[in-house]
């Protein structure tokens, strides 16, 4: 049985497991569902790998208490222009055995040297 990719498009043999192993994301909405298919999975590497290096956290630590589990993925908009993207969503999540929450972002991408990376983003949550 396939195993299902977290961002909800299918296997993650050929969604983002292959951006995961070192494939080259497409465009910003597939770098964007691979880190968030690497949220769900605990791959913080690969986080720090696709976060660009003028804002990324010198640590990344998945680990929360108690801990959280990634429910879904909306994406709203995707919006390229040139080497520079958006990407708005709505991730859903629970932590513990606490209620459902809604983590929603609009993220910003930049491509350089044929790469896409995660700058930052305006996050609203519920």
């Amino acid at each position: 049985m396939a195993d299902a990719c977290p961002c909800g498009r299918g296997d993650y043999a050929r969604c983002c497991g292959p951006l995961h192993a070192g494939a080259i994301a497409a465009d910003a909405e597939a770098l964007m569902r691979s880190r968030y298919s690497a949220y769900a999975r605990g791959d913080a590497e690969y986080l720090k790998a696709t976060w660009h290096a003028s804002t990324r956290s010198v640590s990344l630590d998945l680990a929360t208490d108690p801990p959280m589990r990634w429910l879904g993925l909306d994406v709203k908009r995707h919006v390229a222009e040139g080497d520079r993207a958006t990407v708005q969503f709505v991730a859903r999540f629970r932590q513990g055995g606490g209620r459902a929450g809604r983590l929603q972002e609009t993220s910003r991408f930049v491509r350089e040297d044929g790469r896409w990376y995660y700058v930052d983003g305006d996050v609203s949550g519920d």
